[in-house]
């Protein structure tokens, strides 16, 4: 523990050191930067500058991003490319959300919400489902205000709170007790240990189901004990799902806002690009009260204006012939047959992993992998957990690469993630069996 802080410490230091150089050499020595990217790690090398493309070989099958290596289906881009040719499609659009978009959203959403969604006041366009949550921040934390978050958490959440005044408040998710072959359903939350988590000053509390990367899809029972806590302490609920659309094995995908007298404290956060695999196109949505969504309008309207129209025009398209193309349910058979091949691979190996009932990420235990003292790791690794030495090592011997879980923990509770390494598996199939290979050089490097 004391190793990987001090680590951490080391490349933070040698950032102001550079920082401080360069300010000197433009003459601008004494101007600093706001503490609020110091708190939210905004300036410490992330993980995904790390196992960037870019520092790996040339050859090496990423696994680690969640990004796909397909397009979008032919339909939704032949609609984005019908709005390219319009007029009012290549403007602005108004702050809430072109209407066309918002309609598709009520017509399919509101049977799962069992609402009739008011398209005025009850749902936001944002500019990706990261714009949307950043401005729900915007719109309700005051300085010192305390937002709970599981860990492993998706690692915006931290600078994204931080950078609005709030205080993280880690609680984590524990993983299964016994080894072997475990699902994502084993990850269990600890009601009381939430409960202990609450005080005076715990505005919200981010839930993420289906989950990012554990992959668990939150029970019935589990999201009705975080409501009663949300009701009996008065606190906002930000449900993360922007991976309704992918569980598997008919695990029940619950909306927390659909639970008694949780509509009116929930705002439920939604995703184009992991709806119709265009990542790139940044838009979300969110949907909730219009307590919630009235000032986060105001909040988003500050912070883009709007939301890119033509693309608007195509998720809407996407939206309104998913049923009627029955895409979401080939897609979830699609994906599971991408999972399949990951686990089978890490079933020949040998090793544990936890099987995802939702989302495109493989958690795979890595405490066997082996590796030299001596291996010539990169500083950017060095004085961080076991598992980035291990995933670094992984990539450049096998040639897949992957994400180390400890940098979705606070420092506290890294030791419990240092021992996993994330797979994506969001990928084509050729792509994960070329990989599903690869990975069988693992065997020599197992103790």
């Amino acid at each position: 523990m004391l190793a990987r802080l001090v680590g951490r410490q080391a490349l933070a230091s040698n950032y102001y050191l550079r920082r401080s150089v360069m300010s000197a050499a433009n003459g601008s020595q004494g101007i600093t930067f706001s503490s609020r990217l110091k708190e939210g790690r905004a300036l410490a090398e992330d993980v995904w500058s790390i196992y960037n493309v870019a520092n790996l070989p040339a050859d090496c099958i990423n696994l680690g991003q969640g990004y796909m290596n397909f397009p979008p289906p032919k339909w939704v881009t032949e609609a984005a490319n019908t709005a390219l040719q319009g007029v009012a499609e290549n403007h602005y659009s108004h702050p809430k959300g072109r209407m066309r978009l918002r309609q598709a959203i009520k017509a399919h959403y509101g049977p799962q919400f069992n609402r009739d969604l008011d398209v005025e006041t009850e749902i936001l366009v944002t500019s990706g489902a990261n714009e949307g949550q950043y401005s729900v921040f915007v719109a309700f934390l005051e300085t010192g205000d305390e937002v709970i978050m599981f860990e492993p958490f998706f690692d915006q959440y931290l600078p994204s709170v931080t950078f609005n005044g709030g205080k993280p408040v880690y609680v984590p998710l524990h993983p299964p007790k016994t080894e072997g072959k475990n699902t994502s359903n084993e990850w269990t939350i600890d009601l009381e240990e939430l409960k202990r988590a609450i005080t005076p000053r715990t505005k919200m509390i981010i839930v993420n189901t289906p989950h990012n990367p554990v992959g668990k899809v939150f029970t019935r029972e589990e999201l009705e004990g975080i409501a009663a806590l949300a009701k009996e302490f008065n606190l906002i609920v930000m449900s993360d799902e922007v991976y309704d659309c992918l569980t598997f094995d008919g695990k029940e995908h619950v909306r927390i806002a659909t639970l008694p007298r949780m509509w009116e404290r929930t705002v439920t956060v939604g995703s184009a690009g992991k709806a119709f695999c265009a990542t790139g196109w940044r838009v979300g949505w969110l949907i909730g009260p219009p307590t919630i969504i009235r000032p986060t309008l105001a909040a988003t309207t500050r912070i883009v204006f709007c939301t890119n129209s033509p693309l608007q025009e195509a998720a809407a398209a996407g939206l309104e012939q998913a049923e009627q193309r029955g895409y979401f349910a080939k897609q979830r058979e699609e994906y599971a047959e991408r999972r399949k091949i990951l686990t089978d691979a890490f079933d020949k190996l040998g090793l544990t992993y936890t099987l995802p009932e939702g989302s495109y990420f493989i958690l795979l235990d890595i405490k066997k992998v082996k590796f030299p003292d001596d291996y010539p790791f990169p500083p950017s690794v060095m004085g961080r957990g076991r598992d980035f030495r291990a995933c670094w090592f992984i990539a450049l011997e096998v040639g897949v690469s992957s994400i180390p879980v400890s940098e979705f923990y606070c420092e506290e509770h890294a030791n419990i993630g240092e021992v996993y390494a994330r797979f994506a598996f969001c990928k084509d199939t050729e792509t994960l069996k070329k990989a599903a290979e690869r990975l069988q050089k693992l065997k020599g490097y197992l103790q």
